[in-house]
């Protein structure tokens, strides 16, 4: 199942880089709107599959482990959670502006793309993914209504928090009270990290 997430996620790169370089990065802001249809019913996996963001930070973050540079801080002017719908503001003007502006075409989704690896070198991938992506502050806020999205059997879930590690959002957090998950599925990629490490298979693909 990992191998054929990843591929997936390889092919999507490739559509991006090949729309990027024909000159028609339109059609992907299409297809992103699209996604935000899809998060309503399947949760957000535009971002668990399909953002090529995504698809890099996951080589950097294995990097920045090895390196050990990155640390599990959050920067605390980021914490408020405001952050990443300015970016999102800044970012519309700068395409608007961009549009109109005769000879003017600036490369607002590279530019992301290179930031989402230097924040990642240094922070957790959450960091990146909940506090600065301008277009994770949308699909955060059309996936929680999620009809689908991963969900969590309280009783077979042993609170172990293997999943909590391997959430790339934190989306999913063991309850201190009664030791058991829950996930977020505002948070949630849908990229079933979290049931491919639970030891009790309670963590499944459904509707609430």
């Amino acid at each position: 199942m990992k191998y054929i997430i990843n591929i997936i996620r390889i092919l999507f790169l490739a559509l991006f880089l090949l729309l990027f370089i024909k000159g028609k990065a339109m059609l992907w802001f299409a297809l992103f709107a699209v996604s935000l249809i899809a998060a309503v019913l399947f949760g957000r996996v535009y971002c668990g599959y399909v953002c090529p963001m995504n698809t890099l930070m996951l080589p950097t973050q294995w990097l920045a482990k090895k390196l050990k540079i990155q640390t599990k801080k959050t920067p605390k002017w980021l914490k408020n959670g405001y952050f990443a719908w300015i970016t999102l503001l800044v970012s519309i003007v700068i395409m608007l502006v961009s549009k109109k502006a005769p000879g003017m075409n600036l490369p607002i989704l590279p530019f992301w793309m290179l930031l989402a690896v230097l924040v990642t070198l240094r922070y957790t991938p959450a960091v990146f993914h909940n506090l600065i992506c301008p277009f994770g502050a949308l699909q955060r806020t059309f996936g929680r209504f999620a009809i689908l999205s991963e969900r969590v059997n309280k009783d077979t879930c042993i609170g172990c928090k293997l999943c909590e590690g391997v959430c790339p959002s934190k989306a999913i957090i063991v309850a201190a009270e009664d030791k058991k998950a829950t996930v977020n599925a505002a948070l949630c990629h849908q990229c079933t990290n979290c049931s491919q490490v639970c030891p009790t298979n309670a963590i499944h693909y459904k509707t609430k």
